[in-house]
């Protein structure tokens, strides 16, 4: 892992009529790594991915990509910035009038310049990756939730991003839907080889799918490293979070962490 990380937050500050809620946050994404922001619902998460793309601008700090320092830029300088990430958001955020072939073609539209066939040639490649060929003229009501992640996901990695964002993926599953959710993270991971940063308040799959994992709490990054390593800490404010949100599972997690288990 090089040194110099690709996406670098440095003193992030930012308010909503007068609540605080980043307070200094810094933060390291390395190239390649799949980071876990984790915190709970309402602590900033969605807000810290919405800097990490220019759609929010913070009050105070610096968010660095690939060097360039994205606070600086104006929208404009920023549209090229935008196209190297793919976001697959918490509700996937289809449009309902367009086809799941139209859909995951739109990005496609907006920044390419692509005869057709090739336009369709990607749109087939991206959705079979997802396990979803020959769906493009389906409509998304016609899908199951699951389903309709796939598409937005096919949709997040159409351009080829660098960079995939994760916002609460499986937020409202169930544990089986969660873990279906979990493992196409994981083969698009190995597939696109993408950094990937993903906010989520389900400690267990940010155990499953984390080469690092981060939390957020009162505006800030408290702590950071390994799932091992969170699963063991001792930081009051971290272990109360996991035990509200694995409650009997706590125990099992941290023996299939430590057996080197695909959790």
């Amino acid at each position: 892992m090089p040194d110099e990380p690709l996406i670098r937050c440095q003193s992030l500050y930012k308010a909503f009529n007068g609540l605080e809620v980043l307070t200094g946050l810094d933060l390291e994404v390395f190239r390649g790594e799949t980071l876990v922001v984790i915190g709970e619902s309402g602590c900033g998460k969605t807000v810290l991915l919405k800097h990490l793309v220019g759609l929010l601008r913070p009050d105070a700090g610096q968010v660095f990509f690939a060097g360039t320092d994205l606070t600086r830029l104006s929208e404009w300088e920023l549209i090229p910035i935008r196209t190297r990430f793919g976001m697959l958001f918490q509700g996937s955020a289809l449009f309902d009038s367009l086809s799941v072939g139209e859909n995951v073609a739109f990005p496609l539209r907006e920044h390419r310049h692509l005869p057709e066939a090739e336009l369709r040639r990607i749109v087939a490649e991206k959705l079979t990756l997802m396990g979803l060929p020959d769906i493009e003229e389906k409509m998304p009501a016609e899908l199951s939730g699951g389903m309709r992640k796939r598409v937005a996901l096919a949709r997040a990695i159409a351009l080829d991003p660098e960079v995939i964002l994760y916002d609460e993926p499986t937020t409202g599953l169930d544990p089986l839907h969660a873990d279906d959710i979990n493992e196409l993270i994981l083969h698009t991971q190995r597939t696109v080889q993408a950094t990937t940063i993903i906010v989520t308040h389900d400690i267990v799959s940010a155990c499953r799918v984390a080469d690092r994992i981060v939390m957020l709490h009162g505006g800030c990054i408290i702590a950071g490293g390994s799932p091992e390593e969170i699963l063991t800490s001792d930081l009051p404010e971290l272990q109360a979070f996991i035990r509200g949100r694995t409650g009997d599972r706590l125990y099992q997690l941290r023996n299939e962490n430590r057996e080197g288990n695909p959790l």
